[in-house]
């Protein structure tokens, strides 16, 4: 029996739920040493700048992993691999320092709008880290994860900024 709409959209909600979560910690918990130690690229511009900091990112990827291990003992949907967490919130945030990484390239502050990728890039990382514990997700799942990602990550922000999480409100 298929799913419907609804239910691949719960599943693939479901299944990312850790990158979710390891992504929004790092604006909560933030702040501290910066992971690029302050050095320059071979521009002179930062690697990551100092928004991208050790105790973010450590945070962000406790949290997705937890929440993982809680996935992985619940009987909603097929129960992911107990490591997926730990993998989807890695995944997330490399991708976000990667992205940070080009936007220091192109001259774009911190906190800098840079459309699409700015709600993108965790959840690629997130979905390309993913294929290293079988079964990965299935195509479906992945498209919808891509699709619903950015509006929800837009509100989410919005929130965060509405709540004083967060400087601007994308």
């Amino acid at each position: 029996m298929s799913a419907t709409v609804v239910e691949l959209i719960a599943q693939a909600l479901y299944f990312i739920f850790p990158a979710y979560c390891a992504n929004a910690v790092p604006v909560l918990v933030g702040g501290g040493f910066p992971m690029d130690f302050g050095k320059k690229f071979i521009n002179g511009k930062p690697l990551f700048g100092s928004h991208k900091t050790f105790r973010g990112f450590f945070s962000g990827l406790l949290i997705g992993t937890l929440v993982g291990i809680v996935q992985s003992s619940l009987p909603i949907f097929q129960p992911p691999h107990m490591l997926l967490g730990f993998v989807l919130s890695l995944g997330g945030l490399t991708g976000d320092l990667v992205h940070s990484f080009v936007k220091r390239r192109l001259g774009l502050r911190p906190g800098a709008s840079f459309p699409v990728a700015d709600q993108l890039d965790f959840v690629v990382g997130a979905l390309l880290f993913s294929i290293l514990i079988p079964p990965p997700p299935s195509l479906p799942i992945a498209l919808i994860v891509l699709v619903v990602t950015p509006p929800i990550h837009l509100l989410t922000n919005f929130v965060a900024y509405r709540l004083g999480l967060k400087k601007e409100p994308y």
